[in-house]
């Protein structure tokens, strides 16, 4: 690496937070279909117009924005991907903003191991949609791939524990026409899962459960409990204790399937799973990736044999193990 791209590195913050700003403030919006001044597109963002003028002429040298006759209008890129409500939207982007605040917390995190008050105790109202939309959007995307790699023969009940917005639970369910799930989240949870079942057509099939996956009862009588995106929410006590609880769930024969990153044993490969530890890290009091070995300690622990490893082309690889019962 040579000083000037270590410098690139460190200023990066400068593009993404120029970004997510014009995301905030639905900038590409206000610019579709027509092409308007800086001065207009202030007036409908209720905005300060030359600081909007200086930030829109910042997008044009990022190629999101085209200037021309001192009138802006969306590149080809911004008015199909960034343009809210149209059919893809990258919504996941409303999340990194919520992220944007809670990383710059890091440096208090490392220095006491938890999230920093003054950024996770004030979040905006409507960061839980965010999230689970963001959830909604890479689920869709990579259910199919994902869902593919499971053996479902045999599996008619799933529970899908912390399921979102039930994105996994509708790939099952489009996957095999004799499958139903359950959804388990939070209450707050839910409620969202609900409209994106809706919106699928699959509320015949695809029921929720509300409550605290490490509390609550989560039901019992499955073939299949999948966690997606789970594990590293929580402690390594709290996942063997949450894994224990979710194998007692499950029918004879019946398997449990972690997907998430799996860290090396010196947990610092894959990458993508690095960066997440500390996004667990400014984000929960808990969380964590886990390594291959502690993940399988779980499921041993548990009592489920036949451990199985898959590779996901997402960065994320599924552990299973399966309940059966000894003569």
């Amino acid at each position: 690496m040579t000083p000037q791209e270590f410098r690139d590195i460190v200023y990066s913050f400068q593009t993404s937070r120029i970004i997510l700003t014009s995301i905030e403030l639905q900038l590409y919006n206000a610019l579709e279909p027509e092409a308007r001044t800086s001065e207009e597109t202030s007036k409908i963002l209720l905005t300060d117009a030359r600081a909007t003028d200086r930030l829109m002429n910042v997008l044009c040298s990022l190629n999101l924005l085209e200037k021309k006759d001192g009138k802006f209008s969306n590149s080809a890129f911004s008015s199909r991907y960034l343009v809210k409500g149209k059919r893809d939207y990258i919504s996941n982007m409303l999340h990194a903003i919520n992220l944007w605040e809670s990383w710059s917390g890091l440096t208090d995190a490392v220095k006491n191991g938890r999230p920093a008050e003054k950024f996770y105790e004030t979040r905006k109202f409507d960061w839980l949609e965010n999230l689970i939309e963001a959830m909604h959007y890479r689920g869709m995307k990579q259910a199919d791939e994902d869902i593919g790699k499971i053996d479902l023969s045999g599996v008619n009940s799933v529970l899908d524990l912390g399921g979102g917005s039930g994105a996994f639970s509708i790939g099952f369910a489009n996957a095999k026409n004799d499958l139903n799930a359950v959804v388990f989240d939070l209450p707050n949870v839910t409620a969202l899962t609900e409209k994106y079942i809706a919106e699928a057509g699959l509320s015949h099939r695809i029921k929720t459960l509300s409550g605290n996956y490490l509390l609550d009862d989560i039901g019992n009588g499955y073939d299949l409990i999948f966690l997606s995106a789970v594990v590293h929410s929580n402690s390594f006590e709290e996942n063997k204790h949450l894994i224990k609880k979710c194998a007692a769930a499950l029918n004879l024969n019946g398997r449990i399937v972690i997907q998430d990153y799996v860290m090396d044993e010196d947990r610092t490969n894959p990458p993508g799973g690095a960066f997440f530890a500390l996004n667990m890290l400014v984000n929960t009091y808990g969380g964590d990736t886990y390594t291959e070995k502690e993940i399988t300690s779980w499921l041993t622990d548990a009592g489920l044999e036949n451990i199985l490893k898959k590779e996901t082309s997402y960065g994320v690889e599924q552990i299973s193990g399966q309940k059966i019962q000894h003569e």
